[in-house]
């Protein structure tokens, strides 16, 4: 047996320095184009996934990663979870999750890196989008843990999925084997009279969670309900419930919701301001703006593009963080006259009306910021005499702004926030503005947004999400094993094997 060399100073050996793993930074270089991963779900059962590449030239070049009937019935909702921990010679993957009409959530496995070459260029002739597969996108399988249909899915962490449905409960479930955790139920609520537009069977009462929202500290939720005129706060930590919050009549008739409407929230968000934390109710035709203490703070009502209208209809909203100094986000909010609406709810920028005689002031009212404006640039059509016609009214209606994405590219000065629109006439659109555009500094709401390109999928979206995807893995990633060829050497041995 051989002995261990002992060290001449008395000091044990020194192990080997461990290099750490190098990661993969995110945000590209300025030089170097932009590729944005959207993925669209629509009325048609039709996932579509398509890239947009944007040059430092404000050039952007679409092409299809994928398109294929997921479901058996309308795509209601979607979900993108963080990417995975960078590994050495492994790509990055983001797990996507929709929900549909039919009860069921699909899970699927996209690469987080862009595409490193196109599969199928863009022919004239057939198709102006090139092709860009890539098999590392991979369906996982599909989860049955809902008897209704789904309305939202969110991915706090990678590790957790929250999915709710309209057989009033939202569940919990571990993305390490797809088992589920748990599921809490909300209450179903008493028919007090069948409101307009109400689906529910004779006899029943219409009941489903709308929407929900996590806290970003992933100890508190909101959701709200239908054919409930209040909101219900959950306690995560111990899966039940830990608040009711009614919406007064007078609350309800300052944002729209009258006798003759459900007077139910639609949209749920948590947002902040210097002031401090709050969290949105959207409605049909307005929002509402409570603090932590839940009471109301302000009102957003947009206002119709036609001046004939006296409201507009919300699809969509969200915080969007302007500055990270000062911690100064903005409410945006997408309309039913395709617009995106920028609303500052800081204590300085509300503004209140006086209030009439014998009756209580009104609520505060947001300050709307910016408006970016969704509407195709129509020009007029010649005549085949030769004289120009305008087109008609019926030419200029702007189709509905269903779902958007805000998007932050770059870092330090030179970051953009990039807005990916999905309309219901399945176009989709990509504007590109700066944070301080947002930022309230005129009494009056100025246009944003520079169109950077349009794309037409040919199916009615719902629902879309984007994000930023990683630069192209430098390697194999195709999946699939390497070929060089066969090499002389190779070939001799072969021979000479078979001549024996």
């Amino acid at each position: 047996m051989a002995k261990r060399k002992r060290n001449t100073n008395g000091e044990s050996a020194a192990a080997p320095p461990v290099l750490p793993a190098k990661k993969i930074k995110s945000t590209p270089k300025p030089d170097t184009p932009t590729t944005i991963q959207i993925i669209a779900g629509s009325y048609d059962r039709i996932l579509h996934g398509l890239t947009a590449t944007i040059s430092p030239k404000d050039d952007v070049e679409f092409a299809d990663t994928f398109l294929f009937n997921a479901h058996t019935s309308a795509i209601r909702c979607l979900a993108l979870s963080p990417p995975s921990a960078p590994v050495p010679k492994q790509t990055q993957k983001v797990i996507l999750a929709s929900g549909s009409t039919d009860e069921r959530i699909n899970l699927y496995h996209l690469s987080a890196h862009a595409p490193s070459h196109v599969t199928v260029p863009a022919i004239a002739a057939l198709s102006t989008k090139a092709v860009a597969e890539n098999p590392q996108n991979k369906e996982l399988g599909s989860l049955l843990h809902h008897a209704s249909s789904v309305t939202g899915l969110y991915f706090p962490n990678r590790s957790k999925l929250l999915s709710s449905a309209e057989d009033n409960t939202i569940a919990v479930t571990r993305t390490r084997d797809w088992s589920l955790l748990s599921t809490i139920k909300a209450p179903v609520p008493k028919s007090m009279g069948r409101p307009s537009g109400d689906t529910a069977p004779l006899g029943g009462a219409p009941s489903g969670v709308n929407d929900f929202a996590v806290h970003p500290s992933m100890k508190l939720m909101i959701s709200v309900g239908k054919g409930e005129k209040c909101m219900r706060l959950w306690n995560l930590v111990t899966g039940k419930k830990a608040g009711v919050l009614n919406f007064e009549r007078d609350m309800l008739a300052e944002v729209g919701e009258g006798r003759y409407t459900s007077g139910e929230g639609r949209k749920v968000a948590w947002g902040a301001t210097d002031a401090g934390e709050e969290f949105c109710v959207a409605f049909d035709k307005g929002a509402l703006v409570f603090g932590m203490d839940s009471k109301p703070k302000c009102k957003v009502v947009p206002q119709p593009r036609e001046k004939g209208q006296r409201w507009t209809k919300i699809h969509q909203m969200c915080y969007l963080q302007v500055d990270e100094k000062e911690d100064i986000q903005v409410l945006a909010v997408s309309t039913e006259d395709g617009r995106i609406l920028f609303y500052s709810t800081r204590p300085d920028d509300l503004t209140t009306a006086p209030a009439e005689k014998g009756k209580e002031a009104p609520l505060p009212a947001a300050k709307l910021v910016a408006i970016l404006d969704g509407k195709d640039a129509k020009n007029p059509v010649e005549e085949k005499n030769g004289d120009e016609k305008q087109p008609s009214k019926t030419d200029d209606k702007t189709p509905r702004i269903k779902d958007f994405q805000a998007l932050k590219v770059g870092e330090g000065n030179s970051q953009y926030i990039i807005i990916v629109a999905g309309r219901s006439d399945g176009a989709i659109k990509l504007f590109k503005l700066s944070a301080s555009e947002l930022i309230s500094k005129g009494k009056e709401a100025k246009g944003v947004g520079e169109l950077l390109g349009t794309v037409s999928t040919g199916n009615r979206i719902t629902c879309l999400k984007a994000f930023v995807m990683l630069p192209s893995f430098e390697g194999n990633d195709d999946g699939y094993e390497s070929f060089d060829g066969i090499s002389e050497d190779d070939g001799d041995s072969s021979s000479s094997s078979d001549s024996e």
